[in-house]
């Protein structure tokens, strides 16, 4: 059950230590003091009962915990035990410095529980945008786009094999310290039965817990925590698979991961104004519209589009000419799907240069035809694996029986691009294409400071959830930044 006014004034005789040991300069005090988190109340309490059961956890606390997760990229079990002794937390989640904090298995149920059906992703970065406008931080009228890529939580392997990947991992943070304990661990399993392992996985926590004097290590407190948080948190889609949401991605013709991207699209202040969360294999250039009209929605007036060669496809030009934006991207004359039916036409994958076909294997090879002089078009040719073809679920019309070879073929250059070509000659067009860095600054950001490499959970929710609390938190960091 949530009261309507969940959040209360706090009395304890102890809250003026905060004034002593959170300086002003503090980032968490600077957020709160910047943001009013009651929009979070108002987004999610369709997801709360308001006269049964006895009284939750205030849900703006709650979010400011993952919000803490994102900020200084910690586990479920961490960002709490560090909220026990760590002021600056405490005052950030508006708790007396004497409360006590909550039990972490509390976040999984407010992940699972209470922020469905919301759409996080888009709330809170219009949120961000909307401060940023009100701050009069955003004056530009350009946004630049770009995708980043994730890997999956748990790769390509089997639920046992993440388990087993796990529990080996714990076992040799143990023997590091103490080698004696290989008599205690209960048996490893000889079965390929799922079930079997994750027994011994719950058997070997059990053991791990009752040393007392094991516990308090750090890296075995590290792998015991990500052990159980695997085991408890995701055991439903251990139970599935690895990863069913996640697929694989180019992000060269020769290297590929398995994941999924996020799609940004940024003002030149280096404000995410939209994102859009996608499995993998997807195409960068298709969520370009989706993006423009994301941003408009939060508050941005768009004049202009900052992309690489994947936005310069013919439906994103006609689309930006068609609304009186200008399209900064460089034309790939690979891009274009022609004149081709729209059943018939394959992804082109910008990073690999190759296309892509409906069942997701990429050309092996490509070759331009055509003379130059003669009138028509020079068309690219791409080469796909015959032994694929063959065996293909996807082979009627696709390939006919009996033939040597499958190719697919684009023309290098289409009467939508004309104009584009001619603006790309332009000193505007080269003068906005050196904004294009900053987005991939952004990316870097996102990766190597807040987790964003990697998911961590399973499926597509739980990534967009992960992207939500990510991009928040950037932008809430740069508008702090731009206003100091």
């Amino acid at each position: 059950m949530i009261q309507k006014q969940q959040s209360m004034i706090l009395f304890s005789p102890f809250m003026a230590l905060y004034d002593l040991v959170v300086p002003k300069d503090n980032l968490l005090r600077k957020i709160n003091d910047l943001i009013d988190f009651s929009f979070v109340y108002d987004e999610i309490k369709k997801n709360y009962c308001f006269d049964n059961g006895r009284n939750a956890i205030d849900p703006i606390r709650m979010f400011k915990y993952l919000l803490l997760k994102s900020i200084y990229d910690l586990s479920d079990v961490d960002v709490v035990e560090r909220s026990k002794y760590d002021m600056s937390f405490k005052y950030f989640l508006d708790m007396a410095p004497e409360d006590s904090v909550i039990e972490p298995s509390s976040l999984t149920k407010f992940r699972k529980l209470r922020l469905k059906d919301v759409k996080l992703l888009d709330m809170l970065v219009n949120k961000t945008v909307e401060i940023a406008i009100e701050k009069g931080i955003i004056k530009s009228k350009a946004i630049i786009v770009d995708a980043t890529h994730s890997k999956a939580r748990y790769n390509q392997k089997s639920p046992k094999e993440i388990l087993m990947d796990r529990s080996k991992k714990l076992r040799k943070a143990v023997y590091k310290i103490d080698e004696s304990m290989k008599d205690k661990f209960p048996t490893k399993t000889s079965t390929d039965i799922l079930e079997d392992e994750m027994e011994y996985c719950q058997k070997l926590i059990e053991v791990i817990e009752k040393e007392d004097t094991l516990v308090p290590y750090p890296k075995v407190k590290e792998q015991l925590n990500l052990l159980k948080e695997t085991v408890n948190d995701d055991i439903e889609y251990l139970q599935i698979s690895e990863d069913k949401d996640a697929k694989v991605g180019h992000k060269s013709e020769d290297t590929s991961f398995f994941g999924y991207k996020t799609h940004i699209a940024m003002s030149e202040e280096r404000i995410i104004t939209a994102a859009t969360v996608t499995t993998g294999e997807k195409n960068d250039g298709k969520q370009l519209e989706t993006l423009i009209e994301k941003s408009m929605t939060a508050g941005m007036e768009v004049e202009a589009v900052i992309g690489d060669a994947a936005y310069s496809e013919k439906g994103n030009i006609e689309f930006t000419k068609k609304n009186g934006m200008k399209l900064v991207a460089k034309l790939n004359p690979s891009v274009t799907q022609g004149y081709r039916k729209k059943e018939d036409e394959f992804e082109f994958n910008k990073d690999a240069g190759m296309y892509v076909c409906k069942a997701g294997h990429m050309a092996i090879r490509k070759a331009k035809q055509g003379k130059k002089g003669e009138g028509r078009n020079q068309v690219h040719t791409y080469y796909f694996d015959i032994e694929k073809c063959k065996h293909c679920p996807f082979k009627e019309g696709c390939y006919k029986e009996g033939a040597k070879s499958k190719t697919y073929s684009v023309s290098i250059k289409s009467n939508e691009h004309t104009e584009q070509a001619k603006f790309q000659e332009s000193d505007y067009f080269k003068e906005k294409s050196k904004e294009r860095y900053k987005i991939e600054a952004k990316n870097s950001e996102l990766k190597h400071r807040h987790g964003y490499n990697v998911a961590k959970s399973s499926g597509l929710l739980g990534m967009e959830l992960q992207g939500a609390m990510a991009i928040f938190t950037v932008n809430l960091k740069r508008i702090l930044k731009l206003m100091s």
